[in-house]
């Protein structure tokens, strides 16, 4: 269990004024206690952390589990049952507590059944925050990047494997299935989301669903994937060609290839989520394929898919050593092609280091 976590969180609310924490949120209830083959998909937890008590509430399904992950760690473990709400609100007034500081992720029902669980007591007043945990989560220890480099070498063998497996005439559905079962096989825990495989026109939507279109000569395919490893995803996309590459998607594809290593090599502490994206969007303009992008250039990753911070022109907040982020320039021609270059990796004390080991080069199956 990693203490500096809780130590992180402590801080944080001091900063923020904060007495108690309410989380119900699971990424961010994982995170916080680093506890390992505990939580599933259920909505089964929550944690409520004080300046000297950081407790667990869960059920009977998770109390074994639970209970060993805790030995040897600051964590209570509350398994007795009742609502998550009743039981946060019984604590807060057990120590003599006014107010509670909630997500701003709580779902209204969430919300709700606290406000009920107030109303039969002593008056509580609830403290709303913005991405409390979430911050925190930004920025990442040595074992969430060990995690990663884990999870991305899954998943740049699981590329090489797809380009020997991909053939003209098999349908996009056939390569993800076999993608995302090689990911497994190959030691994933799990998928980091659900694989996109996007061929010739289904290409210029950057989320295509793989359906039944079969891959045909001359067609780019795009391949967005990840695995999960030890509870961390990673993020690539590979854009290939079937069979020959002609000039139009060749100049595509070195655009998109340049916008990429042009904003990994500047990367560092500093410079800012929106300074990357338009200094991607530049670079695609200047190859005559200004404004179709069309998305953020990238995003965070962690214990979810995506987390902060984000490159997009909405970030103008210095990125700082630990973010572990995207890099992901597409162009995207309606009803023509599209193309994405995608690597992860963490901003160093001096520059970004790549997670991802897969070629940029160009492959033609």
């Amino acid at each position: 269990m990693d203490r500096t976590r809780l130590a992180r969180m402590r801080a944080h609310m001091e900063r923020c004024g904060i007495e108690r924490f309410y989380c119900t949120d699971l990424s961010n209830v994982q995170w916080l206690t680093a506890f390992d083959g505990v939580f599933d998909d259920e909505p089964a937890h929550a944690a409520l952390i004080e300046r000297d008590v950081a407790a667990l509430h869960t059920d009977s399904r998770y109390a074994d589990a639970a209970s060993r992950a805790a030995e040897g760690t600051p964590w209570r473990i509350d398994a007795s049952g009742g609502s998550h709400a009743s039981w946060a609100l019984a604590a807060v007034r057990s120590s003599g507590g006014a107010a509670l500081a909630i997500e701003d992720g709580m779902t209204l029902a969430a919300y709700r059944a606290l406000e009920r669980a107030a109303a039969s007591g002593g008056a509580v007043s609830f403290l709303e925050t913005a991405d409390f945990v979430r911050t925190l989560r930004a920025v990442k220890d040595e074992a969430e990047i060990a995690a990663m480099k884990r999870a991305q070498a899954v998943t740049d063998a699981a590329f090489e494997h797809i380009v020997g497996f991909m053939r003209v005439g098999m349908t996009e559905r056939a390569v993800q299935l076999e993608l995302e079962e090689c990911m497994r096989r190959m030691g994933a825990d799990d998928l980091a989301f659900s694989s996109i495989v996007a061929s010739g026109a289904n290409g210029a939507a950057p989320h295509s669903i793989p359906g039944g279109k079969r891959l045909e000569e001359g067609d780019m395919v795009v391949l967005d994937f990840g695995a999960r490893v030890d509870g961390y995803c990673s993020d690539m996309t590979r854009t290939v060609c079937m069979g020959h590459v002609d000039k139009t998607a060749r100049r595509v594809f070195d655009a998109v290839r340049t916008a990429n290593e042009t904003v990994e090599a500047m990367l560092r502490p500093g410079v800012t989520g929106a300074a990357a994206h338009a200094r991607a969007e530049e670079v695609l303009a200047d190859a005559g394929f200004a404004g179709m992008m069309g998305h953020g250039l990238g995003h965070g990753v962690g214990i979810d898919i995506h987390e902060l911070p984000n490159l997009s022109p909405r970030n103008t907040a210095p990125l700082v050593p630990g973010n572990v982020v995207t890099v992901e320039p597409g162009v995207y021609r309606g009803g023509v092609l599209g193309c994405r270059l995608e690597d992860f990796g963490v901003i160093t004390e001096d520059g970004f280091e790549v997670f991802t080991k897969s070629p940029h080069e160009l492959v033609i199956i």
